[in-house]
């Protein structure tokens, strides 16, 4: 609209990628001064919001729900980072507040509500952006307020300059998908959560997030191998799938889950620096896919590990919340990825008290908790959600539910998934701090959580460990190797050829080297990582002079191709094999006193032989 200027005009003004003109779908509401009339002349100290220049203000980001959710938050961090504001973790600092809702259940939506009262009473201008505003734009809460849509979060640098001017945007009209390649924060620098698809496929009664996300609509295979290409030039240890139902992927643009993995997986390391994770997929769309999805699983690259919800161990019930599987396909589904993948673990999720749900129906998912034993279970009471037909069901009494969920809860943390682990060896994935400040957490290829006491440089890393001892959520573990990862960027193309990718001899022990061939031999390039060995090694080295002018060699030769790098040389000189007259003058020093030094050797050992000879 008119009240909005365009920020950035045409596609050569050096924008990040991602800011979309015209802006003819948004709707703006100018703020009214004392007069009651509006003011749409900018005049920002009418509206109690300090005057700056745009792009130098501070945000800070508060996100509710699930992992799609967290990718939106980071996708639109990106993109005010990138345009030149500041972010913030303290509220009180910051210049505004944008919260990322969701809808899924009564609490979060309490929480959001909350956090809008806290912040109106601090006179911080707000935007609000993901499934609550997208699914109840006309809440009363959000008056005054602007708001952002689950599918216009690559315009949100705009809806935070008008409202930081002091009006009030609703940005709601769904179009196309936003793009991948959007600038984006990480909240975990390690972990890349990959948005697969939008919106789902299904019609459950009780579930409101089909009213924000909409119908299905998934990214095609080579915009997501391509992100998956980038984040993994950017160092990127492990890629979350994200979706409303994974398993549904691609049956709106004529492909299915099985082939966009297999093609993922063809972009991985070979040495497993870089892990994937498939993201919670509903019964009813893998079922015909088990045993390709099953092969995906096995392969090093991929955590055997998915989240099935269940919801309900009743068929009666599942009926009657339309999820359009029965209780006997979700045990095919846990039985044949369990029988086909070597340590697969299992997640769900229950909803206790669902509208109809009668003893009988409760003591069915009792039983099916117990029977499978799964080490992840996410228990639920059935919230009510406006406009859902589950919404206008006969309830079961509050009472009755909080005792089904109370009972549930009791028997699934009287499992004991792990036990038998204590002294196994396991390799992990390390990739971010424990709540307690004190480990370190890595994942098995199982995905069972290992605590591990280490240096924060080990962030990022994989490692061989020893599990000492097992908790009810997690495991402990003692590190005995790291293992050296390979962790070369591909070339400015983000195309990765099979030269880039990494082998099982690759080393990563040094963070500057030239192309040269592996040494470690046919074994697993490993090092040793107590601070015994570490000490023993950097006095063997400090010792060692032709090992200090290898390395000083190697450091040149490096610096040498990052300066030819930085001023554009297309072909990498071989810094290795030159001819005599290519070489620098200290690369000839360096040389020399390595032959120098060699041939003093030999005239002792010779002079020492002849002494010898003669007594």
């Amino acid at each position: 609209m008119e009240d909005i200027e365009d920020l950035l005009v045409g596609s050569n003004g050096g924008a990040p990628p991602g800011f979309r003109l015209p802006l003819t779908a948004v709707r703006v509401n100018p703020k009214k001064n004392k007069n009651g009339k509006k003011s749409i002349s900018g005049d920002i100290s009418s509206n109690g919001f300090s005057p700056k220049i745009p792009g130098t203000e501070t945000i800070y980001i508060k996100t509710f729900g699930c992992s799609h959710n967290q990718s939106d938050s980071e996708y639109m961090a990106g993109q005010l980072s990138a345009f030149g504001y500041s972010l913030s973790d303290n509220p009180e600092e910051a210049d505004l507040w944008l919260i990322n809702t969701c809808t899924v259940k009564s609490p979060s939506q309490s929480a959001m509500d909350t956090l809008i009262t806290k912040g109106k009473n601090a006179k911080k201008p707000l935007v609000v952006a993901g499934c609550v505003p997208q699914g109840s734009r006309d809440l009363k809460e959000l008056d005054g307020v602007s708001i952002v849509g689950v599918q216009q979060i690559d315009r949100v640098v705009e809806i935070v300059e008008e409202t930081l001017k002091g009006h009030e945007v609703r940005l709601l009209t769904r179009k196309t998908l936003p793009a991948l390649d959007l600038p984006k924060v990480r909240k975990n620098k390690f972990v890349e959560i990959l948005p697969i698809n939008v919106g789902c496929l299904g019609a459950c009664t009780y579930c409101k997030t089909k009213h924000a996300r909409g119908h299905l609509g998934s990214y095609t295979v080579d915009s997501l191998v391509g992100r998956v290409r980038t984040v993994i030039a950017d160092g990127v240890k492990e890629i979350w799938l994200s979706s409303e139902d994974t398993g549904a992927y691609g049956r709106d643009i004529g492909v299915n889950l099985p082939i966009l993995l297999n093609a993922i997986v063809a972009e991985l390391p070979a040495d497993a620096s870089t892990m994937l994770r498939i993201g919670m997929t509903n019964p009813p769309f893998i079922l015909e896919h088990l045993k390709e999805i099953a092969e995906v699983m096995r392969h090093p690259c991929v955590y055997s590990f998915l989240h099935v919800p269940v919801q309900s161990g009743s068929d009666a019930v599942l009926t009657a919340m339309n999820r359009e599987y029965t209780v006997s396909e979700f045990r095919t589904v846990v039985d044949t990825l369990t029988e086909l993948v070597p340590g697969m673990q299992i997640a769900t999720d229950i909803i206790c008290g669902f509208p109809g749900e009668t003893d009988e129906d409760f003591a069915q998912t009792v039983g099916l908790i117990k029977e499978y034993k799964l080490p992840q279970v996410h228990i639920s009471q059935f919230y009510p959600r406006p406009g859902t037909p589950a919404a206008r069901m006969k309830k079961v009494s509050s009472t009755i539910v909080k005792k089904r969920s109370r009972e549930l809860t009791s028997v699934f943390e009287a499992l004991t998934p792990y036990n038998g682990m204590e002294g196994r060896v396991e390799r992990i994935w390390i990739t971010e701090f424990a709540t307690d400040g004190v480990h370190l957490v890595g994942h098995t290829k199982g995905y069972v959580q290992v605590l591990v006491v280490a240096p924060e440089s080990m962030l990022g890393t994989s490692a061989i460990v020893r599990i000492t001892s097992v908790g009810r959520w997690s495991v402990f573990g003692e590190v005995i190797e790291t293992i050296c990862e390979e962790n070369k960027k591909p070339s400015s193309s983000m195309e990765m050829s099979a030269h880039d990718k990494c082998s099982p001899c690759s080393d990563p022990c040094e963070s500057s080297r030239g192309q040269e061939t592996c040494a470690c031999g046919e074994e697993s390039c490993t090092r040793t990582t107590t601070d015994e060995s570490a000490n023993s090694q950097e006095g063997r080295n400090k010792r060692n002079v032709i090992g200090w002018l290898l390395r000083k060699r190697k450091n040149h030769a490096q610096r040498k191709a990052d300066d030819e790098n930085a001023t554009g040389f297309k072909q990498k000189q071989e810094l290795d094999s030159g001819s005599w007259g290519s070489w620098s003058f200290v690369d000839r020093v360096l040389l020399g006193g390595m032959v120098v030094s060699f041939l003093t050797i030999v005239a002792l050992l010779v002079h020492l032989g002849f002494r010898i000879t003669s007594s």
